[in-house]
C-alpha cells in the first residue's frame, strides 16, 4: 500500500496536544514523502465563535471553511512544524458533526491515513474512545492512527 496522503484531523481540544500529533503525522508523513492534510472540523456553533474571535466580519456562508482553518492557531503551529520538516501540506476545512466530517474528508481527499487525537479516560471510559474517535476508527475508509495525550 502505497502512503501518498495523510489526513491530519484537529479540532478545538486540540491545541494542548499538537505536539504530540505533529510527531505522530511526521513518524508516518515524511518518510514516506506523502501530503499532509491539516484539516480543523467545527460543529456549527465553533464556526460562528470563531468568525467572531478572528474578526471575519463577514456571514458564515461567506467565508470559505478553508481560509478559518488556516487562520486557527493550532493548525498555524502545526503547519509551522511541517515547514520545518519540508513536508507538503495543504489545509482543509468543514463545518459539521466532528466525526461524520473527518471520515467525509478522508474520503474526499483520498488519505491513506488519517491521525486524530484524543485525551486519556477515566477507567470506567477506558471501554470507548469517545463519540469522535469511535466514528472515525469505525467509519473511516482508511487505517487511524489514534494519538493519545495524558493530561
Amino acid at each position: 500500500m502505497t502512503l501518498d496522503t495523510v489526513l491530519l484531523a484537529v479540532g478545538p481540544h486540540d491545541a494542548d496536544r499538537s505536539e504530540h500529533l505533529a510527531e505522530a503525522v511526521l513518524e508516518v508523513a515524511s518518510p514516506a514523502d506523502a501530503t499532509v492534510v491539516l484539516a480543523h472540523v467545527f460543529t456549527d456553533g465553533e464556526y460562528d465563535d470563531v468568525l467572531d474571535r478572528l474578526e471575519f466580519g463577514e456571514s458564515a456562508g461567506e467565508v470559505d471553511p478553508d481560509n478559518v482553518a488556516a487562520r486557527h492557531s493550532t493548525i498555524q503551529d502545526l503547519q509551522r512544524v511541517l515547514e520545518e520538516h519540508d513536508v507538503d501540506y495543504e489545509i482543509r476545512g468543514a463545518v459539521g458533526e466532528h466525526g461524520p466530517s473527518i471520515v467525509e474528508l478522508a474520503t474526499s481527499t483520498g488519505a491513506d491515513r488519517v491521525v486524530v487525537g484524543g485525551r486519556r479516560r477515566s477507567p470506567t471510559g477506558k471501554a470507548v474512545f469517545g463519540s469522535t474517535a469511535q466514528e472515525v476508527l469505525l467509519s473511516a475508509p482508511c487505517p487511524v492512527t489514534f494519538v493519545r495525550h495524558d493530561d
